[in-house]
């Protein structure tokens, strides 16, 4: 399997985040990319290279112009305005406001944008973002062009960006950049599987109301998880999307039976669908060890997904997403990517 890797993902360091009321370090860290890197080539799983450039056209396809155009320039703002750190809200859009005016100064831009105060944008952070996205597109043409399986080891992650907002350490979905590009090379029908601990809320806004991308989310009960706001069951598509939307949300604390047959009930879904390609949003924040997620899968079990998702038989690319167990990341991330391989 072919990895898809920007060293340029390290120029994105947040200087921290709020837990529980405090300031701590950010979870979400340039260590994680390095460390399955490593392992990758530990493993002996496959070649890694570097991505290629692409316009800003593949990145407005799905989302906002005016959201990426604060990711290149809120920074240079916030300095001119005398403040450190990394640019982010100190207040946020709620029910009721205005939804079609967006504000022209920096607070208001960050607030309409953003929906959480753990993604700043720091001063290098756009050079990060572009690489990341990058890396998304360069592996969904490695498949477009007859690979059966690509690896796009994205940082920073993605699934929670949607078409005008960001957060959860997302400022672009990657994996719908790259669904996006594969339908404008020719597919005609996507899958996305995403395995992340959290709901990939933004994966499913950008997609809710169309009939060419099916998404399936196995994810911590979002009325005890974050992002809390979307992620419950009845949530099944809209419009010419009804149907293309399936969710399957569990309790906290969730063992291998519980989430493997989850999993089970996700891949009939999309083996139903029959698509053309299938997405693996690839989180491994479902670790028994992760620091701020809550299920309880082993090291072994991502072997197990692997070879499940393979049982598909598709072509398949992986987009990474969670996992903050920094000791164990890069062996779990590899274990479901070799599991895929040798099915």
């Amino acid at each position: 399997m072919r990895t898809i890797f920007n060293a340029d993902h390290r120029f994105h360091q947040s200087p921290g985040e709020l837990l529980n009321g405090a300031y701590v370090p950010a979870f979400e860290k340039p260590e994680r990319a390095d460390l399955i890197r490593a392992e990758i080539e530990r493993a002996r799983l496959g070649e890694i290279s570097a991505p290629q450039p692409y316009p800003l056209s593949k990145l407005t396809a799905i989302h906002d112009a005016g959201m990426i155009d604060l990711f290149q320039h809120a920074y240079a703002e916030w300095q001119e305005a005398g403040r450190s750190g990394g640019a982010i809200p100190f207040t946020f859009g709620t029910r009721g406001v205005r939804e079609d005016r967006v504000p022209r100064c920096l607070d208001g831009k960050l607030a309409y944008y953003s929906f959480d105060a753990g993604t700043p944008i720091t001063p290098t952070s756009w050079r990060a973002i572009k690489s990341s996205a990058d890396t998304a597109l360069t592996a969904s043409s490695l498949i477009t062009q007859g690979e059966r399986s690509a690896f796009a080891l994205c940082r920073p992650p993605g699934h929670h960006a949607g078409t005008d907002h960001y957060g959860g350490y997302c400022f672009l979905n990657n994996a719908a950049i790259a669904a996006q590009a594969m339908l404008g090379d020719g597919a005609a029908r996507i899958a996305i599987l995403d395995i992340d601990y959290h709901h990939g809320n933004g994966t499913q806004q950008i997609f809710y109301r169309r009939n060419d991308v099916l998404f399936v989310s196995i994810h911590g009960d979002p009325d005890a998880e974050f992002p809390y706001r979307l992620g419950f069951a009845d949530e099944t598509g809209a419009a010419d999307g009804e149907g293309m939307n399936a969710n399957y949300p569990l309790p906290l604390g969730t063992e291998w039976p519980a989430w493997s047959a989850a999993l089970n009930h996700g891949l009939t879904r999309i083996q139903t669908y029959r698509p053309d390609i299938v997405i693996v949003s690839l989180g491994v924040d479902t670790y028994k060890h992760d620091p701020i997620s809550q299920f309880r899968l082993e090291r072994e079990h991502f072997t197990r997904i692997g070879e499940r998702i393979a049982s598909l038989a598709r072509p398949t690319m992986f987009v990474m997403e969670g996992g903050y167990a920094v000791e164990d990341i890069g062996i779990n991330v590899v274990n479901v990517l070799s599991g895929f391989e040798t099915a």
